[in-house]
């Protein structure tokens, strides 16, 4: 089905490490991702027990070599100089039908050399969770892991409370982390970091490998652009990680590890989901920052492969690292442009207007997504004031700046003209994986029906289109349904 290589595995063994997954009882396919698999380069579709089967780790696909990867990480800040995949195992790269080479990994296959005492398993909820999540992600446009499979183990996993286990297979343009590097560097082993930037320049970043020169700070620059952008896409949509470790920070500039993660609803920027980040330190308004100060920690790994030696190294590195805050300013202030169907060249108005309006959506308990889904009707419509107002629980403040919004974009003469509006849609999705409809899809499929999952799936993955059962599964949560808290499920 897919043809599989091992391009990593010509890196030093202490990166990874050779090893099977565990079998398990009764796996059961939940969903296939078919589009991801013909886009891997997939010919013909397996019967769903064959799939099962693979993706579970009950038996191997053709090919597959499964390998756990090493790596190190900081923690909620402390740096934990051995990690791992203590529940994922590679399988192999393939060549998608674009020339891309991606991982394919499974999530969840039980235990390896790098479990340090725990089981290897997943609940079946964090995998659920994962593959709404992801799929969303990328229907909307954010550099993210995708989700090939999702299977039933037909076991219990004992985490707060036993649950129903799951395997979820990841498709990711590499596994290659921060922490990667950092496993790397705290050996001591330049040879090895040094076969790690060419392997991740090779594959990521091919424009360095021959006019770069000086290649470990040409990729320090090139990774930090691509966060910067990430995490401006993140920030426009509400979006909160939950784990922003060094070990979850993608050296490809994909959005990896969806654990505690959730979309915002009621704006704060001191927003946290996460049961483990009881500091806030990953709070919706702290991920900026925080993945700076991640690529810190990568550019402390590239000191000794670059040119320039001691001091005049580090005053280099630290060049770079500040001028993520300028590449982050530029992508969201673009970002800030297309959410409110300004035209080019407005950045300075599209930033006044982005604070007031974030202001104001704090002050009155407004739902980000369903703000900015309003905006977008209301430039093609002139119509949906009405719906704004609703969501604001001081509709006096709003109206304001509201006013100077449509004032600005000329809506009192005519509507947004159809390019504009294709735009301001384009950024501005009408449906979101919101966390209340993620766990009553996780309830359901608890109690063995995935029709929910399905359901869900098929709307997030269309983000943009505004049908009646994306307005239904779009509302934000009454008080009852909001769900405060999210979990990884290690």
């Amino acid at each position: 089905m897919l043809t599989f290589e091992h391009q990593f595995a010509e890196l030093p063994e202490p990166l990874w490490a050779a090893c099977s997954p565990t079998a398990v009882e009764r796996p059961e396919l939940i969903a296939f991702n078919d589009a991801l698999a013909a886009e891997l380069g997939a010919e013909a579709r397996p019967d769903d027990a064959t799939l099962a089967q693979w993706f579970s780790g009950n038996a191997l696909p053709p090919g597959a070599e499964p390998r756990a990867l090493g790596y190190a990480g900081h923690q909620f800040g402390n740096f934990v100089p051995q990690l791992g995949d203590g529940r994922a195992l590679l399988l192999g790269e393939v060549v998608d039908i674009h020339g891309q080479r991606r991982d394919v990994q499974l999530k969840g296959s039980g235990r390896t050399p790098f479990s340090r005492g725990g089981d290897g398993r997943s609940p079946l909820g964090p995998v659920l969770r994962e593959y709404l999540v992801s799929e969303s992600m990328a229907a909307i446009g954010v550099p993210t892991t995708r989700s090939l499979a999702a299977v039933t183990t037909g076991e219990r996993v004992a985490r707060m409370r036993p649950e129903p286990g799951g395997v979820l297979t990841r498709v990711a343009s590499s596994h290659v982390r921060v922490g990667t590097f950092q496993y790397a560097a705290v050996r001591r082993d330049e040879a090895m970091l040094k076969a790690l930037v060419d392997h991740v320049i090779a594959r990521h970043y091919p424009h360095l490998r021959d006019g770069a020169e000086d290649p470990a700070l040409g990729l320090l620059e090139a990774v930090t652009q691509r966060q910067a952008a990430l995490i401006a896409k993140w920030m426009s949509l509400g979006f909160i990680h939950g784990v922003m470790n060094t070990d979850n920070t993608s050296i490809s500039g994909e959005t990896i590890d969806y654990g505690p993660c959730a979309f915002m609803e009621q704006f704060d920027p001191q927003k946290v989901f996460s049961s483990i980040d009881e500091g806030g330190r990953y709070a919706f308004a702290n991920q900026p920052g925080i993945a700076q100060w991640n690529l810190a920690r990568f550019a402390e790994t590239l000191l000794p492969l670059m040119n320039a030696e001691g001091d005049a190294a580090v005053e280099q590195a630290v060049e770079v690292i500040r001028g993520f805050e300028m590449h982050f300013a530029r992508e969201r202030q673009a970002l800030r442009i297309a959410k409110l169907g300004l035209m080019e060249g407005e950045g300075e108005r599209a930033d006044t207007l982005t604070e007031e309006l974030e202001a104001l959506m704090h002050a009155g308990r407004m739902d980000l997504t369903a703000t900015f889904d309003a905006l977008t009707r209301h430039a093609a419509t002139r119509d949906a004031e009405t719906d704004l107002l609703a969501l604001t629980t001081a509709p006096e403040a709003f109206t304001p700046w509201f006013a100077r919004w449509c004032d600005a974009l000329g809506l009192d003469d005519a509507p947004l003209d159809a390019e504009r509006h294709k735009a301001m849609r384009a950024v501005n999705p009408v449906i979101i994986a919101r966390n209340h409809r993620v766990q009553e899809v996780i309830d359901a499929a608890y109690d063995g029906d995935f029709a929910p999952f399905h359901a869900l799936l098929a709307v997030v993955t269309n983000p943009f289109d505004d049908t009646p059962a994306a307005r239904r599964l779009a509302a934000p949560a009454t008080q009852s349904e909001q769900v405060l808290r999210t979990f990884c499920g290690t």
